[in-house]
């Protein structure tokens, strides 16, 4: 049996750099970073899709940088919105699979509880409506494809809010930290999980229309709630129970208002996200947000230390 072809972007981000081990057990990958296959660049998108000829494009790429998007919505939109809608028509041309990465900022956090995939989006910021336009452009189009709602991304590779606050701790005496925002802190890891378990269903499908393939938008975020307080408290807590020489102390974690640290792009105040339809699909519970975080924090240190 021919393996499957696995076209990879975004292999240097956070979900990128999971991804690629687990995607190397399940076929044949061609990996891409910007250097290689620039989503701004729509001539040289296509060019690396038509060369390869995937059965399966996983689109880890973005456009993230949520206040710089503000001032530079034209190069915004045409990774997060343009490029999408080319990976879902020569996904389609080719007849292959296509699992794409939306993001809680399409929703405009104003819902009392977490939002379900059908909830009507409206998001706040260009990062947001760039995002949005790409799902929608994805939807529009190729009806074989996945499209994996995350929030509060973390991971070993690239930067993040986890990294900041460990890195921070070790410097300062204090910190304010916005404590009137929820979410789910999600691990690259469990992104990258769930997206090869997806993978594998996929593989052992008999067809296409088969009720166990993840068609459509699922919501994906680890159990449990938080403020971006709690979670920098957690972080600081685990950290030194696992032996890092933090400077900071958790009671000089100083919880402040959204109204208090302005930014140039507005954020969703809840970004909790409902995942019951995923959790049926797989027939599995996920984890507790705080259980990936300790062994993100395990990682880090070992490579700290080995540094």
């Amino acid at each position: 049996m021919t393996a499957l072809r696995i076209l990879l972007l975004g292999k240097d981000g956070q979900v990128g750099t999971s991804l690629q081990p687990r995607l190397a057990k399940l076929g044949d990958v061609s990996a891409h970073s910007r250097t290689t296959c620039d989503l701004g660049d729509a001539g040289q998108l296509r060019n690396v899709i038509r060369a390869i000829h995937p059965d399966l494009i996983v689109n880890a790429a973005a456009y993230t940088a949520v206040d710089k998007a503000e001032t530079d919505a034209a190069l915004c939109y045409r990774i997060n919105a343009e490029a999408p809608a080319i990976l879902a028509e020569e996904a389609k041309a080719l007849g292959a699979w296509l699992i794409h990465y939306s993001t809680d900022y399409v929703f405009d956090g104003t819902k009392a509880t977490a939002y379900v995939e059908n909830d009507p989006p409206s998001p706040l910021s260009v990062y947001g409506r760039s995002k949005l336009a790409g799902d929608d452009a994805i939807a529009s189009t190729l009806p074989d494809h996945s499209i994996l709602r995350v929030s509060w991304v973390y991971g070993a590779a690239g930067q993040n809010f986890a990294r900041t606050i460990l890195k921070l701790a070790s410097e300062r005496d204090e910190l304010r930290i916005v404590a009137d925002q929820f979410g789910a802190p999600t691990s690259a890891d469990l992104i990258a999980d769930t997206t090869a378990e997806i993978i594998a269903r996929y593989l052992a499908s008999p067809n296409r229309g088969d009720a166990a393939l993840a068609r459509g938008v699922f919501n994906l975020a680890p159990s449990g709630r938080t403020s971006w307080h709690h979670y920098a408290v957690e972080l600081v807590r685990e950290a030194k129970r696992q032996g890092w020489p933090l400077k900071l102390s958790e009671d000089k974690i100083i919880p402040i208002s959204t109204k208090d640290y302005p930014t140039p792009a507005a954020r969703p105040k809840n970004s909790l996200l409902d995942t019951t339809k995923l959790r049926h699909l797989l027939g599995s519970d996920l984890p507790q947000w705080q259980t990936p975080l300790r062994g993100f924090i395990a990682q880090l240190h070992d490579v700290n230390r080995q540094a």
